[in-house]
């Protein structure tokens, strides 16, 4: 890919401070494209655009500031790239964590759901008028190979009836962003907007700093086996670049390949649930 296979394209990455985001940001703005930048921190989140603007020479970047775990945050940034932008290209949903102890969101969601699903499918529902103006336009959601161990607790998804861990709580968030990606990749069938998810692989990021002690002490142990940032990035560069997946939707992508998912996430009986209580649980539903 050459430095004008982005231009004129605009996306929005979130959690695009750190990591893979920073990384897939980096990439993109070298290839040219218009950036919105969506971090939490303000400090990190400027410290991370002006040394992107440095690196690329691309000043067509542009910071926002949302809390993903305030779903009225997520609205408000929602209103703010809509009071901008006509279109929107590419849509990256990266922002995620890991907990090391029940905690609940101001709308009294367990946090680990409310940011990894919740505020995604919020973000992406609110501007999918914008992706279909950007038409032939990409929707690329990170979930994570721990999915294969999930399942979605509809009788108690914020563990508030069985003891809470950390790991479960993850599972079911990452399986939930297959889930979603399955369910709205057949609702926009013929509209020009694909979309996709990827798991990055196990890389050396500073993810999970807040999650349970065991988990902390395994990356330590483990870390002369993660892969760096770079390389975790590059099949969420792929799918936001490259014309090879261009018309590619529904999948699941491993190392820039097709791979099969949990069996259950094909389940579409499965995928409308999840749709229906995300809808309930948010106020905000797609009209078709």
């Amino acid at each position: 890919m050459n430095s004008e296979t982005m231009r004129n394209r605009t996306c929005l990455i979130t959690g695009a401070n750190s990591g893979i985001g920073y990384e897939t940001a980096w990439s993109l703005a070298a290839m040219g494209a218009r950036l919105i930048l969506v971090c939490r921190n303000p400090e990190k989140g400027q410290a991370a655009l002006e040394s992107l603007r440095q690196r690329t020479g691309n000043t067509d970047l542009e910071l926002m500031i949302a809390d993903l775990a305030s779903l009225q945050q997520v609205e408000k940034l929602t209103e703010q790239v809509r009071g901008k932008y006509s279109a929107l290209h590419v849509l990256i949903n990266n922002a995620g964590l890991l907990q090391g102890k029940r905690q609940l969101t101001e709308d009294g969601y367990e946090t680990t759901f409310a940011v990894n699903h919740l505020a995604h499918y919020v973000l992406t529902l609110r501007l999918l008028d914008l992706l279909k103006a950007g038409a032939p336009a990409r929707i690329i959601n990170v979930s994570s190979i721990v999915h294969l161990i999930g399942s979605i607790r509809f009788d108690d998804p914020f563990f508030e009836k069985k003891r809470y861990r950390a790991m479960s709580a993850y599972a079911q968030s990452k399986l939930a962003n297959i889930l979603f990606t399955y369910k709205l990749a057949r609702l926009l069938e013929g509209t020009g907007v694909t979309v996709n998810a990827m798991h990055p692989g196990v890389v050396a990021t500073n993810f999970g700093h807040a999650g349970p002690a065991w988990y902390k002490l395994a990356k330590v142990f483990a870390r002369p086996f993660y892969i760096r940032p770079q390389n975790g990035a590059r099949t969420l560069i792929h799918l936001a670049a490259s014309p090879v997946v261009e018309n590619i939707t529904g999948t699941y992508f491993v190392r820039k390949r097709s791979v099969p998912t949990l069996p259950l996430s094909y389940d579409q009986t499965i995928q409308d649930r999840l749709w229906d209580i995300s809808g309930q649980m948010t106020g905000v539903r797609l009209v078709t």
